[in-house]
């Protein structure tokens, strides 16, 4: 069996960019999200690209460096309030954007990743996010299909991993990761601590390998937070 291990995050990528594809990218907010994958997509100079993301990172930070490239076409994604270059390229027709209710979209990438090409749904009935869409009665109760969500490719920043590519993530950094990593025709993960194979606890493994193609060491992980607030210090 070929190893998955890779040396950085070029070589994770290697072969697997191209014009025009659809990309998953994990995190929430910029918790969990894959720093060294998506700067080495913005090196890559790869272009044209469909970004499946719960958002899209901060003006200069995670996805918002492919947006300061104009690398991205097109977003499908729950919340983009952090970002004022993308408020500014959406309203000028720059990009695109396919708006989903947060648990509409994770499920949407949950069904993409076991096979399940739609399902039903109360969110979104009666609202902008029902146009063009199917709406049923089972019942007494109208539900919108939503249609499975796939990619080409599936980039997820997880806390431990090992070369067989199984994965655990860290708390909150559990949030999109997970089902994306099932969803993509590739799939690529980068880790903060790689491990040898048979050191983590069998039980706590949120990613089998089986769903992952290359598995690398982050460099370097900055782990930016949106917004800090803080007050003084009481004296006591």
């Amino acid at each position: 069996m070929a190893s998955k291990l890779r040396d950085d995050a070029a070589a994770a990528l290697t072969g697997a960019l191209f014009d025009g594809m659809t990309i998953m990218s994990g995190g929430f907010g910029l918790c969990g999200i894959p720093e060294n994958l998506i700067a080495a997509i913005r090196d890559s100079g790869v272009r044209g690209l469909t970004v499946i993301s719960n958002n899209c990172g901060v003006d200069g930070f995670g996805l918002g460096l492919l947006l300061a490239t104009g690398q991205i076409d097109k977003m499908i994604s729950s919340y983009v309030g952090e970002n004022k270059l993308f408020e500014q390229l959406y309203l000028s027709g720059r990009l695109q954007l396919e708006f989903n209710p947060q648990g509409t979209l994770a499920e949407r990438i949950r069904a993409g990743g076991a096979g399940i090409p739609a399902f039903f749904t109360r969110t979104g009935v009666g609202t902008l996010v029902a146009e063009g869409k199917e709406v049923r009665d089972f019942d007494g109760e109208l539900y919108l299909m939503e249609r499975g969500l796939t990619a080409d490719l599936a980039i997820v920043k997880a806390w431990k991993g090992d070369a067989e590519g199984n994965l655990i993530y860290r708390k909150t950094a559990r949030n999109f990761n997970p089902m994306m990593a099932t969803a993509g025709r590739v799939t690529v993960a980068e880790v903060e601590h790689l491990v040898p194979v048979g050191d983590l606890d069998k039980d706590a493994i949120h990613t089998p390998g089986i769903f992952v193609d290359a598995v690398f060491q982050g460099a370097r992980f900055e782990k930016r937070i949106e917004q800090l607030t803080t007050r003084p210090k009481e004296v006591a």
